[in-house]
C-alpha cells in the first residue's frame, strides 16, 4: 500500500498507509486523525479538510477546480500548496505524498 506522511497541527509527523481510491481526506480520517473535520464528508463544499502539499507533488495532483479555489480563497492559511484534502484520489502514483493540516478558521 503506498504511504501518506500527514504532519499534525502540533507539528507530529505520522507515516500512514492509505488505500488506493480513497480521497486524501478519506485515508487521513480513517487512520484516526481527526483534525480533518470534512463536514461535508468530502462533497467538495466546507473547506474543513484543507491541507498544505508538499512541493515536490504539487505536479502529480489533479488540477484544482473553481469550487476548490473559491472555497479555498475564504481561508487565512492559504498558501501556494492548498488544496481540499478530499478533491485528491490517493493512487500509488502519490506513494510518499507529504500534507500538513492547516490551521483551523
Amino acid at each position: 500500500m503506498p504511504k501518506l506522511i500527514v504532519v499534525t497541527r502540533e507539528g507530529e509527523e505520522r507515516e500512514i498507509e492509505g488505500e488506493v481510491g480513497l480521497s486524501v481526506m478519506e485515508v487521513i480520517r480513517d487512520a484516526g486523525i481527526d483534525e480533518i473535520l470534512a463536514l461535508c464528508g468530502g462533497c467538495c463544499s466546507c473547506a474543513t479538510c484543507h491541507v498544505h502539499v508538499d512541493p515536490a507533488f504539487a505536479d502529480r495532483l489533479p488540477k484544482m477546480s473553481e469550487d476548490e479555489n473559491d472555497l479555498l480563497d475564504s481561508s487565512a492559511d492559504r498558501d501556494a500548496g492548498s488544496r481540499l484534502s478530499c478533491q485528491i484520489q490517493f493512487t500509488s502514483a502519490l506513494d510518499g505524498l507529504k500534507v500538513r493540516i492547516a490551521e483551523e478558521d
